[in-house]
């Protein structure tokens, strides 16, 4: 279970001391503000994933992925911080965290980018 395996090695990193340091799990991602938020309830929108998510950090963009042809969530997204420290503490303290009775699962996205019809639309605008 990735949820499990994310809190056993932040409590590694506890008792080590190595949290917050350049030995830290999260170092590698520390040039990446993008988040990758799972797990979420189908109902959820936009404005709710940013309203939860904000509590760790001004968010910069979210990109709730959602089916094409219906256009209902797919229970995914992802979050981009203002700060790459805000996706850290998004990691640690939301893994797991119970909303609508689902756990959510979120991770460090180390290269974000846009789906091909998003980069599409954004080239067509300039």
């Amino acid at each position: 279970n990735t949820i499990r395996e994310v809190e056993k090695i932040n409590q590694e990193e506890l008792e080590r001391g190595i949290a917050g340091t350049p030995a830290s799990w999260h170092a590698q991602y520390s040039q990446s503000a993008w988040c990758y938020v799972g797990n979420l309830d189908h109902q959820l929108t936009e404005g709710d994933v940013l309203c939860i998510m904000s509590q760790f950090g001004e968010i910069e963009d979210i990109h709730l992925v959602r089916d094409e042809d219906e256009g209902k969530s797919r229970g995914f997204g992802f979050v981009k911080y203002e700060d790459a420290r805000s996706c850290v503490l998004a990691v640690d303290n939301f893994v797991g965290t119970q909303i609508l009775g689902r756990s959510l699962r979120v991770d460090h996205v180390e290269q974000y980018r846009l789906p091909k019809k998003l980069q599409e639309q954004e080239q067509e605008q300039e």
